[in-house]
């Protein structure tokens, strides 16, 4: 997906040279952090791609010289979407492989218990993909690499109504993110002068959505605004065709997440928002790396900051001249004023959040999803 927000200079060849070519093999001495992502279950798609994301990232660390001149290691562990599974999972990275740092995960219903236990456990917690508002209040040691909610909201809005919708119906899933969708959306979305003429939070996991569908389509709207998770948005996706509601636009907010798993021909046409996949040529250079070494793109948005969360942890860690959590997470907020990563510039408010994240406005054309 090539998507350009800003210019940073670098060197694609050299960039692809150094993450190709990794001296290190692991090592029982080898410095780790840990990775809990959804390898399995609804997000599985957004989870592998965000686990190649990883590799590539360690393998760009260990091409550099690794950290603290020992081999680097991310250790990744599967949620299987399931936030006990999740903290199990956090818990074995915290108590058995001794991690200072754990990031993870993608939907907010699994990142928020999970970052709370890490936080607990005074180890560093980095947000990759989750965009819930509640991020913010996780802890001292939760740091945030994305934009959350209220910013995509007003973003995602702004869109729509520069797109010429007035009447629209919105469909989300009933959780923590997807409530934070539908009722910011609103508020920003009346704010302009537009109307919702339905709002529906649906269930997860269903086999069919044609009730909820049903319901929306009853209020006429001019345009329907979704937000998905991959696999059940596959099926709102092919039901909605069926009863005829794509001769309206469908807008997606966070687009790639929303179609990963559904069939081009369904999908094509479809418009949306969705947060920057990478920036400019340090952006580009990682994008080339990642399609050499798997012979495909990215298929979600949210590789770029994953591979941006480890080789900022491998930097602190390195500053800080220690894996103790308390001294890597004050070296990760040094390394926060500032970073020249795939997403852009990283610099962390006082709160440990992201400032101007990146966002893109998208469609979905001939098989991939593209700026417009």
């Amino acid at each position: 997906m090539p998507f350009k927000f800003r210019s940073i200079l670098t060197s694609s060849s050299l960039f692809f040279t150094l993450a190709m070519a990794a001296p290190f093999s692991h090592a029982a001495d080898a410095i780790q952090m840990g990775a809990v992502l959804s390898l399995t279950g609804a997000n599985a798609t957004v989870g592998e791609d965000v686990r190649r994301a990883v590799k590539l990232a360690e393998d760009k660390v260990n091409a550099d010289g690794g950290v603290l001149g020992k081999p680097f290691q991310v250790i990744v562990e599967d949620s299987g979407g399931n936030p006990t599974t999740a903290i199990n999972a956090a818990r074995k990275l915290v108590s058995v492989d001794k991690v200072p740092v754990v990031i993870g995960e993608y939907s907010s219903g699994i990142s928020i218990p999970m970052g709370q236990y890490l936080v607990k456990e005074g180890v560093v917690h980095i947000n990759i993909a989750s965009t819930s508002v509640k991020i913010r209040d996780l802890g001292a040691s939760s740091f945030n690499l994305i934009g959350l909610e209220d910013k995509g909201n007003k973003f995602s809005s702004q869109d729509a109504w520069d797109l010429g919708f007035r009447k629209v119906a919105i469909l989300a899933p009933n959780n923590a993110y997807g409530q934070g969708v539908a009722h910011g959306f609103r508020a920003e979305f009346e704010k302009l002068g537009g109307k919702i003429v339905s709002e529906t939070l649906y269930t997860a996991g269903q086999s069919t959505y044609r009730r909820e569908l049903q319901q929306i389509a009853r209020a006429e709207p001019d345009a329907y605004i979704y937000t998905a998770y991959g696999q059940e948005s596959a099926v709102i996706n092919r039901e909605a065709l069926e009863l005829g509601l794509r001769e309206q636009p469908w807008y997606a907010i966070l687009l790639s997440m929303s179609l990963s798993d559904t069939p081009a021909n369904i999908a094509q046409g479809q418009l949306g928002m969705e947060v920057g996949s990478y920036v400019g040529p340090i952006g580009k250079a990682y994008a080339d790396a990642f399609a050499a070494k798997y012979k495909e793109g990215m298929k979600t948005s949210y590789t770029g900051y994953a591979y941006d969360a480890v080789l900022m942890t491998a930097k602190a860690i390195e500053k800080a001249g220690s894996t103790e959590p308390a001294a890597v997470q004050a070296a990760l907020k040094d390394v926060g004023k500032g970073y020249d990563g795939v997403t852009g510039n990283v610099a962390f408010d006082a709160g440990r959040q992201r400032l101007d994240p990146p966002y893109a406005k998208l469609k979905y054309d001939g098989g991939k999803v593209v700026p417009r």
